[in-house]
């Protein structure tokens, strides 16, 4: 066979098993369905019963994304990790088109507000810099997945908007500073690296009472740049913030007090924070807070997956076929 035949059938056959593979392809040169992920995330129709799948191929999207609670069961999938880049720059004293300061919340790179939404290798960014706060990623929609994605950014990088929504992590790296992961939801943290910057606190839970469960992070690393002694666990935005770490490893830079009550000793009563079987220099059970818990072999066994999430199986790698009435 001639080979330019066969370079043009191999090519086509690559293009038939993409088509096949994703209902739908992002490339900044043209060779997809959309040159950006907003113009994709708006293609899925409305409250859509099956999973919408999006391929997005490398490159930096600069754009400020919005995907509605409309937009259901969507499936992003990069290219890679490190070079499949959604990001934009705006942050909390950055004023709007009225001269109005748009907030923490109106600063998100990407607002997800879709329930059972999940990526895989996507990297989610905002470059505002260390200018106070700036979200990278907002989730508000319930079941939402993320897998082998990075979340980079300073202050409030990952807002975990839901309120009590569930949202599940699994081998992510998140980065930042101040309150760095932050919010309402249920979200847990599986197998993920949690890299420190400057100084700060890693945990913002404000968990509603109504929740049993708030952060849960297993078998994770906490790492990063910074002196020793230089980052608390986390403090409680809200009076009933819940955060727990199972089977981490913890570097030096975590305080040995691990905990912060946010200058109120009222928080002290209502929030839980607690380790188990912790590893590592930043691992002191016996310097912690008087108020934070340690898990022992019984108590530990009510964060299992199913417990945390009332049943939902975010290990489960295709979303349910039917949104459930």
């Amino acid at each position: 066979m001639n080979c330019s035949i066969a370079s043009a059938a191999s090519l086509t056959s690559h293009i038939s098993y993409l088509k096949s593979q994703y209902d739908i392809t992002v490339a900044q040169d043209g060779t997809g369905n959309y040159k950006t992920v907003q113009e994709a995330i708006n293609a899925v129709p409305d409250f859509r019963k099956v999973t919408t799948t999006i391929f997005i191929k490398n490159g930096v999207y600069k754009e400020k994304l919005n995907l509605s609670a409309s937009k259901q069961f969507v499936k992003m999938i990069g290219e890679s990790a490190e070079k499949t880049i959604l990001t934009f720059d705006d942050w909390a004293q950055r004023k709007n088109a009225f001269g109005e300061e748009k907030g923490t919340s109106g600063s998100a790179s990407f607002y997800i507000y879709g329930s059972q939404f999940s990526a895989e290798n996507i990297t989610f960014q905002n470059t505002a810099g260390p200018v106070g706060q700036a979200v990278a990623l907002f989730v508000a929609g319930d079941k939402a997945k993320f897998i082998n994605c990075r979340m980079l950014g300073f202050q409030d990088t990952l807002y975990t908007y839901g309120y009590a929504s569930r949202q599940y992590y699994y081998k992510c790296y998140i980065e930042g500073t101040v309150d760095f992961i932050f919010g309402s939801s249920t979200a847990v943290f599986d197998e993920c690296e949690i890299f420190c910057k400057s100084a700060g606190y890693i945990t913002a839970s404000s968990s509603p009472d109504t929740s049993k469960y708030g952060y849960v992070f297993l078998n994770s690393k906490i790492l990063g740049d910074v002196p020793a002694n230089s980052y608390y666990l986390g403090r409680p935005w809200r009076p009933y913030a819940k955060a727990v770490f199972i089977n981490c490893d913890l570097g030096k830079i975590i305080k040995a007090e691990g905990w912060d009550n946010w200058g109120k000793e009222s928080n002290e009563k209502t929030a839980f924070y607690a380790e188990y079987n912790s590893t590592g220099s930043g691992a002191n059970p016996k310097a912690r807070v008087a108020w934070s818990h340690q898990l022992n072999e019984i108590t530990v066994r009510e964060y299992t997956l199913d417990k945390i999430f009332n049943g939902w199986n975010p290990k489960e790698m295709a979303a349910d076929a039917q949104i459930k009435k």
